[in-house]
């Protein structure tokens, strides 16, 4: 049998629709294997021309088509188009279509989650409801009615307000409802079951009454109230920074196991991953009460940056992802620890995002081509989208990005934009030309900033030269110099800040950096300066400047950016992988360098130090952001040096770890940030410990949590250390938690991430579990996710084995999910950072999966570009 290969879509190919759709009635009867859909379209043409309509459709049965009425059988209809011609220039299209919800297990368009319909039509899924012009920029006013079994399906929700329903002689109900705000169908959500529900109000600063409803699986009412409160915070946070105020009458809120992403905005209906909304001590962990916090933001700011405002085409898709993670990386800040929020986004810039530059599919923010939209959704276009977005914000300031913002929703309310426009009207509302900085959107890679000094005692002059590079990527080999914002500061050799003079003004700490190489003098400095360079991450680059490690000492221990402490013990972590790498390979011992080792104890020693930042400040990076560290290493050296480090650190200085450990019980549990950040250090002490020898206080404190928090910490570090002691608590925690496939999953994780010889074995024993389902994305990424991305050195194994396993996986969600296929390849295919024997193992594994007939547009695009 011939394959047919994906097509390439292109950026540069964008055309207007040739047709207009204004309004789309849907009339919804639900059945379980047979759900029928009559979708009645207001179409207009656009422009004077005689094409065709051309309708998406995907595993569709039509059932009728008419125009103004009248039945017609003159269309053609493809495997995924349905192609009317000879059209008038206004007219309605009515089309009667039947699906298969519960066997659609790619969870894209109409499905069963458990026992309840549910949607996700994010970026092309509304076409296997309905044939439709299935793409951002035609948007039309939704009305759905829903139909189905009154006792299986007591609430029938969809988007905007609910203005009708009834009951019906059958035993069936229907519910009527109707979004007043034009939208594309990517933003379309239906919903259908028996469900708890929280409910509760806000109040709009122009005094509307907003209802709110958060819709949980039965018996996890108790679970909802933090998804509750966090909702209330963001619309109160979006008033007050943005004087955004909400539109409807009605939020809601659905949970549900099965779904292929952690939440979705669609409009007046998010749907969510049960993972990001219940949420109680006894079963969640600190880091899952801020996650829930992050992601009901996340989704409810998309109303605006999103939803009233839009993405022109999917290639455009960082207009408002990008911009929306910005907007929820500062509602957690404003509300938590911004220095240990601003830490954990630049861990995922530096480990995943520079590995995804690095790799075979970088993309800029704003990509020029794609085979697959689905695998638009990368750390790329979300994480470092929000960092260019951060860069305009530190470019132009707040209350200059606010106006700029306020005046993009103004001008583009109802529309479908691009980044180019919130670019100019970026401009227009500051003043500035950013004409440079748009090479951002268009320009793949990490760059380099490659910073050398010198100091003139006689003139107190110190000059700071600055180059900027970046790498060659796919389709890139050229590169051009980018706006980038370098922010800076000068310290003593007593630590203390300096004054910034330049040309005799002085002047701010962001430099701007736009050319291949620049010089920046400063005046007026005494004494030979320490440089803080690239303070808060002020732009998403990788930083070569020659720091001594009595620099990083004086930083670690002095900065006024509490940022820069904590990169500064990064990087003297990394000096000592790298050095220590390097001595494996001579086949000499390894050592914790001393001037790591003080700054390690002078952390714990520091009684004013926030306690979160200090549990940062030493957690080693993961051996996924140490890779990025070499050009090509051996991983089991590299496993080998972190595994040391650890060590060392553990046994060197125990008894101010058991000091840290006690100084910071709490009590009660209680989610409130002090608490949690001495939750952080405590058990990050007790990880250490573990590696210590110490076994007693892992068992007290898995048998004293009062929480989901310490009982998982002491699960971990008992994991990590290989503590004989933690089997039978993890026979414990199976054995209670067994019905709660949630809080199993960390279980899952726990077993999967375990090290030992046996990994691959163990992971495979995972998939027989009678809890594991393949079709359930959450399980998946607790088991097999959990241990290509959790267990490197197990996953990279010399004999294969892990890449056997991931490509078995593979092969089968090939077929029932390729979505979730696509993103569970990514470590096979960011592969240049190791050794060529693994090299060549990796690549065989592609080429296998390569040969599969009937090989997903998401697999392929992913797996050819590994191998070209």
């Amino acid at each position: 049998m011939t394959q047919t290969t994906p097509q390439v879509q292109y950026r540069e190919d964008y055309q207007a629709p040739h047709y207009w759709i204004d309004t789309l009635d849907l009339d919804v009867q639900l059945h379980d294997s047979a759900t029928e859909v009559v979708a009645i379209s207001r179409v207009r043409r656009n422009g004077e021309h005689d094409e065709p309509l051309v309708l998406d459709g995907e595993q569709l049965t039509l059932l009728q088509v008419a125009i103004n009425g009248i039945d017609i059988t003159q269309y053609q209809q493809t495997d995924n188009s349905l192609i009317l011609s000879q059209l008038p220039e206004v007219f309605v299209l009515t089309i009667k279509t039947r699906l298969n919800p519960e066997a659609n297990t790619a969870l894209e368009g109409l499905y069963k989650s458990g026992s309840a319909f549910c949607t996700q039509c994010e970026a092309q899924g509304f076409r296997r409801i309905t044939f439709y012009l299935d793409r951002p920029d035609v948007l039309a006013r939704f009305s759905t009615r829903i139909t189905a079994d009154a006792t299986a399906y007591p609430y029938l929700l969809s988007n905007g307000n609910r203005i009708d329903q009834g009951q019906l002689d059958d035993g069936r109900h229907w519910v009527q409802w109707q979004d007043p705000f034009p939208k594309p169908a990517y933003l379309f959500a239906l919903v259908a079951g028996d469900f708890d529900v929280l409910r509760d109000t806000f109040t709009t600063q122009s005094g509307r009454e907003v209802a709110l409803e958060i819709f949980v699986n039965q018996g996890n009412l108790h679970r909802a109230g933090h998804a509750m409160d966090s909702l209330k915070a963001a619309m109160a946070w979006d008033e007050q920074r943005c004087q955004l105020e909400y539109d409807l009458d009605i939020y809601m809120i659905v949970a549900v196991d099965f779904f292929n992403m952690g939440a979705m905005e669609n409009k007046g209906l998010n749907v969510f991953n049960d993972k990001f909304v219940l949420a109680d001590p006894h079963t969640a962990t600190d880091n899952d009460y801020l996650d829930v916090e992050r992601v009901i933001g996340h989704e409810y700011f998309h109303n605006w940056t999103g939803n009233r405002v839009t993405c022109r085409d999917w290639f455009q898709l960082s207009l408002k992802e990008g911009l929306t993670v910005f907007r929820d990386q500062e509602f957690s800040s404003d509300l938590g620890s911004r220095t240990v929020n601003r830490i954990q986004n630049v861990r995922i810039m530096r480990g995943p995002q520079f590995a995804e530059d690095a790799g075979p599919m970088a993309h800029s923010i704003r990509p020029d081509a794609v085979i697959e939209m689905n695998n638009f959704y990368t750390v790329t276009l979300y994480e470092k989208g929000s960092e260019v977005i951060r860069m305009l914000h530190t470019l132009l300031g707040e209350p200059v990005f606010q106006q700029g913002l306020a005046l993009y929703l103004q001008r583009f309310d109802g529309q479908a934009a691009t980044c180019d426009d919130f670019v100019s009207v970026m401009s227009e509302a500051s003043g500035r030309d950013l004409s440079r900085f748009t090479r951002w959107y268009s320009q793949a890679g990490t760059p380099v900033l490659s910073v050398t000094d010198e100091y003139d005692a006689v003139q107190q002059r110190y000059t700071l030269t600055v180059r900027q590079y970046t790498p060659p990527t796919p389709g890139q080999s050229q590169k051009l110099p980018l706006h980038i914002p370098l922010s800076v500061a000068l310290y003593s050799a007593q630590g203390e800040p300096l004054t910034l003079t330049m040309e005799g003004v002085e002047v701010g700490p962001v430099l701007d950096v736009l050319e291949a190489e620049q010089q920046f003098v400063f005046e007026q400095v005494p004494s030979q300066p320490t440089p803080a360079l690239l303070q808060s991450f002020s732009a998403p680059v990788k930083l070569d400047y020659p720091y001594t490690d009595e620099q990083l000492t004086l930083l670690a221990k002095h900065s006024i950016d509490e940022f820069v402490r904590w990169d500064a013990v990064q990087m003297l972590i990394n000096n000592a992988v790298r050095d220590n790498v390097a001595q494996l390979q001579r086949q000499q011992q390894t050592v914790v360098p001393r001037p790591l080792l003080d700054v390690f104890r002078a952390t714990l020693e520091d009684p004013l130090l926030d306690k979160a930042l200090q549990a940062q400040m030493l957690t080693l990076p993961d051996i996924g952001s140490l890779l990025e560290l070499f050009e090509q290493v051996d991983i089991d050296q590299l496993g080998q040096v972190h595994e040391q480090l650890h060590k060392e650190l553990a046994v060197a200085l125990q008894p101010l770890w058991l000091q840290a450990y006690q100084q910071n019980l709490t009590p009660q549990y209680q989610v409130e940030h002090q608490d949690i950040a001495k939750r952080a250090i405590k058990n990050v002490a007790l990880g250490y410990l573990a590696l210590a020898g110490e076994t007693s206080l892992i068992q007290q404190q898995y048998r004293d949590a009062d929480n989901m928090t310490d009982t998982l910490a002491a699960l971990k570090a008992g994991v990590k250390a290989e503590l004989s002691q933690v089997t039978p608590l993890l026979a414990d925690f199976e054995q209670k938690w067994q019905q709660d496939g949630l809080v199993l999953d960390n279980w899952f994780r726990l077993q999967a991430t375990a090290p030992g010889e046996d990994a691959v074995v163990r992971v495979q024993q995972l998939m027989t579990h009678p809890t594991f389902s393949i079709n359930n994305p959450n399980r998946v990424r607790a088991v097999v996710g959990a241990f290509i991305m959790g267990n490197p050195l197990q996953f990279h194994r010399l004999d294969g084995g892990g890449y056997d396993l991931l490509t078995s996986v593979l092969t089968e969600l090939n077929t029932s999910n390729p979505q979730v296929a696509a993103r569970m390849i990514t470590p096979l295919i960011q592969f240049a950072r190791l050794d060529d024997a693994r090299q060549l193992l990796i690549k065989a594994r592609l080429q296998q999966l390569m040969a599969l007939p009937n090989l997903s547009r998401d697999l392929f695009e992913k797996i050819s570009k590994a191998l070209a």
